[in-house]
This record gives structure tokens, C-alpha cells and sequence, in this order.
């Protein structure tokens, strides 16, 4: 069975990796609280010349004088009473839970999207709404009980990693607030589970017979391809329009009044922004110019 947290935890263990876990570290080490260890994945080889880099959170713990490190077992005998959860990117084992009681700060709604990426799913679900839940942690994946919740709306024109730095601030807060009011005694997770299966290639694939605003959500998760003239072209910024625009059907693409104009299956997406396959990201009136955009060019396959 999962050790059960302390009412009034007083000194803690902090396990998180990326970005979006900082806000919570930096709001712990700011608090009554005593953060007495810092665990992060360890560090990452990054760019051609080898050389490895830290992770985000064990670059923070270091800046603020935190001892860090790597070995998740530490924590069971670093003397805390509580272990904190963000974003940590590993599966915690179950005789740790045993030792160690854990909360975790999860970036949605629970029980809707538990897994590895709620943020894009949710956005790409065309959700209105998400959220922020501390959690206990337990074996099984996200179904702990929920001790707080704080709720945001998805404007029109959020972007995942928008949404996650929206996300981690507020949750960052909710943690500090409920773990230095009290943890009362969780409650169940209700209403259907969904599960946020990591985004792949595929996910961010544009298929242009979809409508114009379920490809614009796509765009907004970041890192949406599709293909032109046989080579890769990424879409970073784009704005869904009513009308079609453009004859050809889905995945013409044609410059119109100034705008670069893609149909869709319902539609149009002018593309604000794109990446060609080997070269920096540009506007996409600038990548069209280049191109000399012909009456037959197309989208995709």
C-alpha cells in the first residue's frame, strides 16, 4: 500500500524534468517548506558536439543551492516526509510508493486525459476547458485521488506550449497553497477516463479533407507537417477561415489578396507561418514568394 502523506508535510523530496515542472520547484524552495532533495533525469546529450546538458529542473535546483541527482532511491533515505511530483518522466516503482508517500501535479482534469501528454490532447480534442489536479500518486497511472483542482478555459487561439506554461504557474500555486493549508483525504476521480497517449509523427500530421478548424488545433499543438513538392513542410502559425478561398479542393494552395491560402475539407487555413524541409522557420507569404507558387500546386499527397 502507498504511504499515506502527512497532513502538514514540512520537508520534501522534489521529482520533476522539464519546463513546465520549474514553476512548482521554484514555489516550493520560496515556501515554509523545506525542499531536501531534488530529483531529475539525468542529463541529456545534445547537439553535434556531444556534450551533455541538464535537464531544466536540475538546472533551477542547482541555481537555487538544492541538492540534486538522479537515483530516484534516494529519496527514501533523504528524511522527508513528502514527495513531489511534476512532469517527472518516469514511472515510480511501487515499494518506493511504499516508502515515500508521493503527490503529483498533473495538467489536467482528471480522470479526462491521464498519461503523458494531457495538454495536447486535450487541446487537440477541441476541449473548452482544462486544468490542474494535485494528486496522490499510486501505482496504478494517474488514478490517485485528488486533493485540489483548479480549472482554465482554452481561448481560440491557445498553443500547447502556451497552455503548459499557463498550466504550470497555477499549478505551481494550488500545490504551495494546498500543501501548506493541510492535505485533507483525496477524493475519487469521477466521470470517464481518457487516456493522453503521447503525440506522435502521425498526430501532427495535416490530412487537408479535415475541416480548417480541427487542422488549425493540430497547427496549435506546434510541430504540424505536412508535404510540398515532395519535401517536408512544417505549418507553425495558421488561421482558420470560413470560406473555401481557393478552388482545387482540399490542399490547393494558392496566394490570395496577399495571404497564403490553403483549402481544407471544410474551410480554408491561411498559413502564417512555415518551416521548408532544411531551413529556418519564415513567414509563409515570404516561403510562397520563393516558391513562385503554380495554379496545380497542392498540399500533401
Amino acid at each position: 500500500m502507498p504511504a499515506v502523506p502527512p497532513r502538514h508535510p514540512r520537508r520534501v523530496a522534489f521529482l520533476g524534468t522539464p519546463d513546465a515542472a520549474v514553476p512548482s520547484l521554484r514555489a516550493l524552495a520560496a515556501s515554509e517548506l523545506e525542499v531536501a532533495l531534488v530529483v531529475s533525469r539525468p542529463d541529456r546529450r545534445r547537439g553535434r558536439g556531444g556534450a551533455t546538458s541538464p535537464s531544466p529542473v536540475k538546472a533551477a535546483a542547482l541555481e537555487l543551492g538544492l541538492p540534486v541527482t538522479d537515483q530516484v532511491d534516494e529519496v527514501v533515505g533523504a528524511g522527508v516526509d513528502l514527495g513531489v511530483v511534476v512532469a517527472y518522466g518516469r514511472i515510480l516503482r511501487a515499494d518506493l510508493l511504499d516508502a515515500v508517500p508521493m503527490v503529483n501535479v498533473h495538467f489536467s482534469l482528471l480522470p479526462r486525459w491521464r498519461g503523458a501528454a494531457p495538454v495536447e490532447r486535450a487541446l487537440l480534442a477541441g476541449d473548452a476547458r482544462t486544468g490542474v489536479c494535485v494528486m496522490e500518486v499510486v501505482e496504478a497511472l494517474d488514478e490517485g485521488g485528488v486533493h485540489a483542482r483548479a480549472e482554465v478555459p482554452i481561448g481560440p487561439e491557445a498553443t500547447a506550449a502556451g497552455l503548459r506554461a499557463e498550466l504550470a504557474e497555477l499549478g505551481a500555486e494550488l500545490l504551495v497553497r494546498t500543501l501548506t493549508s493541510g492535505l485533507g483525504t483525496p477524493e475519487p476521480q469521477e466521470g470517464e477516463a481518457t487516456y493522453a497517449a503521447k503525440i506522435t509523427p502521425d498526430d501532427l500530421h495535416l490530412d487537408w479533407t479535415r475541416p480548417a478548424p480541427e487542422l488549425d488545433r493540430v497547427v496549435r499543438v506546434g510541430g504540424a507537417w505536412t508535404t510540398f513538392r515532395d519535401a517536408r513542410l512544417r505549418v507553425w502559425a495558421a488561421t482558420p477561415t470560413e470560406g473555401d478561398a481557393t478552388a482545387g479542393g482540399p490542399g490547393a494552395v494558392a496566394v490570395v489578396d496577399g495571404a497564403v491560402v490553403a483549402a481544407t475539407g471544410a474551410g480554408a487555413l491561411v498559413l502564417d507561418e512555415v518551416q521548408p524541409e532544411g531551413r529556418a522557420r519564415q513567414a509563409a507569404r515570404d516561403w510562397a514568394n520563393g516558391a513562385r507558387l503554380a495554379p496545380d500546386d497542392r498540399l500533401g499527397p
